[in-house]
């Protein structure tokens, strides 16, 4: 029988040192301690896992809130109803870049009528009592500046009355919307509305949240409760978590410009920010065929202190001098 014997070392193995390597042993290692870490640190550092703020439970926190919103948007005085493109073509609005305005070249193309999409078509959708029916009826029989008449009326009537509650309001002549609004409270505070909203629209999957998160904008108690939790645009708000978490530090030059003049104050500011930040990138991309600015790391010979080794092993032997002769 043929003994084996171990197999000479070749010129590349002797080369190089080499020492037993156990993979599997290493990747189980690597594997459980990354999970135990990623468990602990989540546990400790993890962000805050917030309920929704929805319309039901806007409604239900805040009725005289979501009641004089409600009444905007039937009205068409709301921001929504005022922004201008992409959701219509309110004249004069629209944020600019000198005298292009970016959301007109854009146009509309997510087309919403705050009274309509907001407040008649949820009320029509759903199964309504008599006197609401009648409402919806006389409403839809009014022009246009009657219309405005009675939110107009209405909404003064309520800025008015105590701590604003819609049961307090002084009598006057508001027509239906006194009886429209109090069933689109009803509907919210059920969570119906919240449904309703979802599924305007031709989608097949309604994942669509625009509508209900612009008509939860147009009120205070969003803007309010995002203040209270350190959210708000002059909190640095883009680059924060709720609480005290630390966000997206990446953003911070981006929501830098909103803390400082003239953006800060500027009806533009977020199309001139926009415009700023698109310069910022343009320049970084073109940062290696601009002449001095491109040869920086080599003055500052930035590249020699990152790559020290790297020179270090390439510097030659130091040579210590020769003893001198002696004499004869």
């Amino acid at each position: 029988m043929t003994r084996l014997t171990r197999k000479a070392d070749t010129p590349e193995s002797s080369a190089f040192p080499t020492r037993p390597y156990d993979l599997l042993k290493e990747v189980t290692v690597a594997l459980v301690l990354v999970t135990v870490l990623t468990v602990l640190l989540a546990a400790l550092f993890s962000s805050p896992d917030d309920p929704p703020v929805t319309l039901g439970s806007w409604s239900r926190a805040d009725a005289a809130d979501f009641t004089a919103t409600a009444v905007s948007e039937l009205g068409g005085t709301s921001g929504t109803a005022q922004y201008g493109p992409p959701y219509n073509d309110t004249p004069g609005a629209g944020q600019k870049i000198g005298p292009v305005s970016l959301q007109r070249l854009a146009g509309v193309h997510i087309p919403i009528d705050t009274a309509e999409d907001f407040v008649i078509q949820p009320l029509r959708r759903a199964p309504e009592p008599p006197l609401v029916a009648k409402a919806l009826a006389v409403w839809k029989a009014a022009p246009p500046d009657r219309q405005h008449a009675w939110t107009s009326a209405y909404s003064d009537a309520l800025g008015k009355a105590p701590n604003g509650n819609p049961a307090r309001v002084a009598p006057g002549a508001y027509g239906p919307v006194p009886i429209l609004i109090a069933r689109l409270l009803e509907l919210a505070r059920s969570g119906a509305l919240d449904g309703e909203l979802l599924t305007e629209g031709s989608q097949f999957y309604q994942t669509d949240y625009t509508r209900p998160l612009l008509f939860l904008g147009d009120g205070n108690y969003f803007a309010n409760l995002a203040q209270s939790r350190h959210l708000a645009g002059d909190q640095w708000g883009m680059m924060n978590e709720t609480g005290n978490y630390p966000g997206q530090p990446w953003l911070w030059l981006y929501t830098f410009w909103y803390q400082i003049e003239p953006f800060k104050s500027s009806d533009n500011a977020d199309a001139l920010i926009w415009g700023l930040m698109a310069l910022l990138s343009l320049a970084l991309i073109l940062v290696p065929f601009i002449p001095g600015i491109r040869s920086i790391p080599r003055w500052t010979r930035v590249h020699r202190l990152i790559w020290r080794d790297y020179y270090r092993a390439q510097q030659p032997p130091h040579r210590t001098g020769s003893a001198p002769p002696g004499r004869g």
